[in-house]
């Protein structure tokens, strides 16, 4: 994705719920309902509200060897 000139977004944390994993919540099928590109978005976007300007840094490629 080429780096856009996106403003700064901010979470609205009046708006966020704990609720148990397991909850049978409209939540999970309204993203169930979305298109993988719509669902890719908005991952895309919660990305750059965590990472801000490092969000377009590629992601470190880590080798190690478990056991020969």
């Amino acid at each position: 994705m080429k780096s856009q000139n996106i403003q700064p977004l901010r979470i609205d944390k009046t708006a966020l719920s704990v609720v148990h994993q397991f909850d049978n919540s409209d939540e999970k099928y309204f993203w169930k309902s979305r298109t993988p590109e719509e669902r890719l978005l908005q991952i895309d976007i919660l990305r750059r509200m965590n990472y801000g300007d490092k969000a377009t840094c590629r992601l470190q490629r880590v080798l190690e060897i478990a056991q020969r």
